[in-house]
């Protein structure tokens, strides 16, 4: 009876193992209706957070340490702040399918020891679920006992479905569009979409023009290694649904991780916390009279190459 049930929770990257060619070839490149909303622009804004070669985040950086390219052309920064303080809204978009079985309770405790530590005054976060449904779970709050009360309610559904784009589709329309000041996704997934009828392309821009940071937690039970055809077909669904995860941190300027052995969940909260806590908030003038609903791509360095800088790829100029 538990192998059974353990095989069942791996039931959804099976039949996505038999589809994965034609949606690497087909789905992921289908191009999808654009979203029915457009960014404020006038003055471009970005959140940056610049790590050295061992990966520690560096603090103390001045204007003058960056340099700024839209489509390849230099931009003079006009604004310039450390944005430790400024206040800040996280939705934790938490994957309720069934290949988070073994794992749920254990993000449920860190995800809530997480908020807890990095809420401070005028922060708010809210919890969206996803698996067969996209589900808000909590709207925006300051609330602590209202945010645990959320994550009590995470469950796993019998059905199968992975809604991992629509989720974050949804999540940057609805609520971090309307929202101002610094906004993060903590995106809790194994990576593997499934009957998920949103592109990854639709989810990447819905979050740009958001202004939305993802950050990826890969979290997933083990890959049963005693069974050698079962595991194969595993790991190639488990590699597809990681490319997608490195690809909406980049593009949105967060970044990505995976629990290991070597690093726990815990561990992994405490460095999003430091790097969302020790932000740069970069500004400037877009070299346009009016808006060309466009996209630009936004390059952000700094002078020493042995600096390391996150940043967002790009935005929609509407």
């Amino acid at each position: 009876m538990n192998a059974r049930r353990r095989t069942g929770r791996f039931e959804p990257l099976l039949k996505i193992a038999a589809a994965i060619l034609i949606v690497a070839l087909g789905a992921g490149l289908r191009a999808q209706q654009g979203p029915k909303i457009s960014v404020r622009a006038n003055v471009v804004t970005l959140f940056a957070t610049v790590h050295d070669a061992n990966g520690r985040v560096v603090k103390d950086l001045k204007p003058d340490d960056f340099l700024l390219l839209e489509d390849g052309s230099p931009q003079k920064i006009t604004f310039f702040s450390q944005e430790s303080d400024l206040p800040l809204t996280i939705g934790l978009l938490v994957d309720t399918s069934r290949s988070q079985t073994g794992v749920l309770e254990e993000e449920r405790r860190a995800s809530y020891t997480f908020l807890d530590q990095v809420l401070r005054e005028g922060d708010q976060a809210y919890v969206v679920h996803f698996d067969t449904q996209v589900e808000t779970l909590q709207r925006p709050t300051s609330s602590r006992s209202d945010l645990e009360s959320a994550l009590g309610r995470l469950r796993i559904p019998e059905r199968d479905s992975t809604l991992i784009y629509s989720a974050v589709k949804d999540a940057s329309e609805d609520p971090m569009y309307q929202l101002m000041g610094r906004k993060a996704f903590i995106l809790l997934t194994d990576g593997v979409p499934f009957h998920e009828p949103t592109s990854i392309t639709t989810a990447i821009e819905f979050a740009q023009r958001s202004d939305v940071i993802i950050y990826a937690i890969r979290f997933s039970d083990p890959i049963p290694l005693s069974r050698p055809v079962i595991g194969a077909i595993l790991s190639m669904a488990s590699e597809h649904g990681k490319q997608g995860l490195h690809r909406m941190v980049k593009e949105t300027g967060g970044s990505y991780y995976e629990v290991t052995g070597g690093q726990t969940i815990e561990e992994i909260y405490s460095q999003i916390e430091d790097a969302l806590r020790n932000q740069y908030g970069i500004g400037y003038t877009p070299p346009r009279t009016e808006p060309d609903g466009k996209y630009h791509k936004i390059k952000l360095t700094t002078k020493d190459h042995h600096l390391v800088v996150t940043a967002r790829a790009g935005y929609y100029a509407k």
